[in-house]
């Protein structure tokens, strides 16, 4: 018999997901087969640390990397690994390459520690190792021989931007993704192509394959004869899956009108996958945030969604030389974990969570759209409240999460964190304004010397359609974001006083002079994109920075900064936390010691959503 559930008010309900529980959680970063398909390799984090498993047959996984902690150091991380027959290769967080053998022995390392290395791929005989480099602001494509006896040597420089390296199946032949500042990689990139020398120290016959100033593209994979080469492009509205012929030169386009390239804010990441014989592509394609598998028949042009059971988002395929399948996928009610398909046949291997959710208590995701007061469609995802034992009258408080990037997307999947808010009566609306992607270029480019207006414009008035639609108390808004969110959050208050109760930011923009002047290599010309150039854009930045707006702020303000973010360095918090203090707006701020642009530590993680349990409590709930 079903329990009735207990009234009690939006906010106050007791909730079994807790910030211990999220601090707890492992989170699964990337998987792939080592050539001859015995060893299925990943790389997960918990805590901060990041861990490399393998797994053969039958047979319990084990540790590869011991107490190193491999983590790729180039654009925001990612391409920690690649697997080989004897053991994986992986860049460790100080900058060196070290090879782990699959049986005894602790990992040695290849590389000499200086700089930061990223995406290290192995020859086809196991005798070198290609990776990018990166140290004192120049990035190359660099190559070491796998026993690590001599000093490793440069394959190609120039360009500002190295990604997603690849072997030829013979060893003969290297792709790979560049591109130069001003760009972003989702604005235009170059497919490369080019030879090495007899010795494999030089590359020769250098040349680009496809791609330019305003084509982005994306993971170029060799086919298992090495006859073809498949990557993912963008040349317009949408994206296009290609294949280029060596024999015939040809290229033919074999997916169009789909999202299909995700944002490249980190290496390593992967799209579409080859089949075994070459005689399929499975690829990945973004439906307004659900993500699907499917697998194209190049013989018949057969497109065919994978049978992936109840999973919405799918990430970083590869095949096997048998012809297994592994993916990460994951739902909202499903947490995220590594699945394989062997014959038809799913299986489990590892997950970042126990599945012992009840699925009363996690949300359900719905898209909400509204039409903006320009006409144009702008999306979000709404949760509603949820908890197997509570119910309350009425309208639900709201938090209004604002995504980071702003070049990203929020997509229904596993959720904790909206579900640490819905399990206790707020409802969770995501807004995907325009600057975000899967919804085409336009909407992605419409941000383009807009940001700050354009994403608090549709942040309000998607907000103003909920309260509209009847879901959401208009008393009892919340903005929360971090980074680009976090920007928003700080703009919002800055500028529509009032409009919420209260805001969470975490390390937020405060000040785009600063973020100017101290902005990674990586994004050291975004500004120029999505603000415009300066000085003739003083008059915007000063705008849109709350550090000179900061006596608007009046409503509660909670603020969260690491002390190690390279990021959104702390200045930009502690700035206008000193104003909040000066302006006596009510506010909470906290700290945290070694944590960078993400909290990653189960202590911070713990404290982090205590923190805006209690201020929200205080500030929105028991608020007048």
């Amino acid at each position: 018999m079903t329990q009735a559930k207990k009234n009690l008010p939006y906010g106050l309900w007791p909730s079994p997901i807790t910030g211990a529980m999220i601090g707890q959680g492992i989170r699964l970063n990337d998987a792939r087969w080592s050539p001859d398909g015995h060893h299925l390799v990943w790389s997960q984090s918990q805590s901060g640390k990041t861990s490399l498993w393998a797994k053969a047959g039958p047979e319990a996984p084990f540790n590869l990397s011991g107490d190193l902690n491999p983590a790729g150091g180039i654009l925001y991380g990612g391409g920690e690994f690649t697997a080989g027959k004897d053991g994986v290769v992986f860049t460790e967080r100080n900058g060196r390459l070290y090879f782990a053998p699959f049986g005894p022995g602790r990992p040695r390392p290849l590389t000499p520690q200086f700089g930061s290395s990223a995406a290290p791929e192995l020859s086809p005989d196991e005798t070198r190792v290609v990776f990018i480099h990166t140290y004192e602001g120049r990035d190359v494509l660099a190559a070491v021989p796998l026993d690590g006896q001599t000093w490793p040597c440069i394959l190609a420089h120039g360009a500002d931007f190295y990604m997603q390296p690849a072997f030829s199946p013979d060893g003969r032949a290297l792709a790979w993704v560049e591109w130069d500042h001003p760009n972003m990689p989702w604005d235009g990139t170059r497919v490369m192509f080019g030879l090495f020398d007899p010795h494999g120290s030089e590359l020769t016959e250098v040349h680009q394959l496809d791609g330019g100033a305003n084509i982005s593209t994306f993971q170029p994979s060799f086919s298992p004869d090495g006859t073809q080469l498949a990557y993912l492009t963008n040349k317009g509205e949408w994206d296009q899956l290609v294949r280029f012929d060596f024999t015939t030169g040809a290229k033919t386009i074999l997916v169009d009108g789909q999202a299909l390239l995700p944002p490249a804010w980190a290496q390593g990441i992967r799209a579409i996958a080859w089949e075994r014989d070459g005689s399929a592509l499975y690829y990945l394609v973004n439906n307004l945030g659900t993500i699907q598998l499917r697998r194209l028949d190049l013989a018949t042009r057969a497109d065919t969604a994978v049978e992936t059971g109840a999973f919405t988002k799918i990430s970083q395929p590869s095949v096997s030389s048998t012809g297994a399948l592994s993916f990460l996928a994951e739902s909202p009610s499903l947490p995220s974990r590594l699945v394989t398909i062997t014959d038809g046949q799913r299986t489990t291997v590892a997950r970042s969570q126990s599945d012992a959710f009840h699925a009363e208590d996690l949300p359900t995701p719905r898209p909400f759209s509204w039409t903006s007061s320009d006409g144009i469609e702008v999306h979000g995802i709404y949760y509603p409240p949820a908890n197997r034992n509570y119910q309350a009258e009425g309208l639900p408080p709201t938090i209004v999460h604002i995504h980071g990037g702003p070049t990203s997307q929020v997509m229904p999947g596993f959720d904790l964190d909206a579900s640490f808010f819905t399990s206790r009566g707020y409802a969770y609306f995501a807004v995907n304004y325009r600057g975000s992607t899967g919804y085409g270029r336009s909407y992605r480019e419409a941000l383009r010397g807009q940001w700050g207006p354009l994403d608090l414009m549709d942040t309000l008035e998607g907000t103003q359609a909920l309260v509209n639609a009847g879901l959401a108390d208009p008393k009892k808004l919340v903005i929360k974001g971090g980074s680009a969110g976090g920007f928003t959050v700080l703009n919002a208050l800055t500028h529509h006083p009032g409009f919420f109760k209260a805001g969470l930011c975490s390390y937020g923009v405060s000040n785009l002079f600063t973020l100017e002047q101290e902005s990674n290599k990586f994004e050291s010309h975004y500004n120029t994109s999505l603000v415009g150039t300066l000085p003739g854009a003083a008059q915007h930045f000063q705008e849109w920075s709350a550090i000179f707006h900061a006596d608007q702020i009046h409503d509660p303000v909670a603020i969260f900064q690491g002390t190690a973010d390279t990021v959104v360095l702390m200045e930009q918090s502690e700035s206008i936390v000193n104003l909040l203090k000066a302006n006596h707006v009510p506010h909470i701020y906290r700290l945290y010691e070694g944590e960078g642009h993400g909290f990653r530590k189960a202590e911070t993680l713990l404290d982090f959503y205590q923190s805006m349990d209690d201020f929200l409590k205080q500030y929105v709930i028991y608020a007048v």
